[in-house]
């Protein structure tokens, strides 16, 4: 038997609020004109087809959401409002990949 749990959105507020604290100024400018208040997506993973995951920031066609089962923070492509397009295995602090996605933006 398991001991994996879902985070709550406690918890991912207070990943979210630690890592906010660690971005500089243009990763924080880039936060606050892609941040959402978390909302469940659905994604299709290796675990379970159909699996939600809280997703905390979109911007065109890509969402940064927390993968619980790796513990750790993601960019995926989406076209379907509410389906996470790809499924990501990174284990990346929120502004990690928030410094990703600048990178991906340049």
């Amino acid at each position: 038997m398991s001991d994996f749990t879902r985070i709550t959105l406690e918890e991912l507020n207070h990943l979210i609020e630690e890592g906010v604290l660690k971005m500089n100024k243009e990763l924080l400018k880039i936060w606050n004109e892609i941040s959402i208040k978390p909302e469940k997506w659905i994604g299709y993973s290796y675990i379970k087809e159909g699996e939600e995951f809280w997703v905390v920031g979109k911007f065109r066609d890509k969402v940064i959401w927390y993968n619980d089962t790796e513990e750790g923070f993601n960019i995926s492509n989406y076209r379907i409002e509410r389906e996470i397009g790809e499924f990501g295995f990174e284990q990346d602090e929120l502004e990690d990949v928030i410094y990703k996605l600048k990178n991906v933006l340049q």
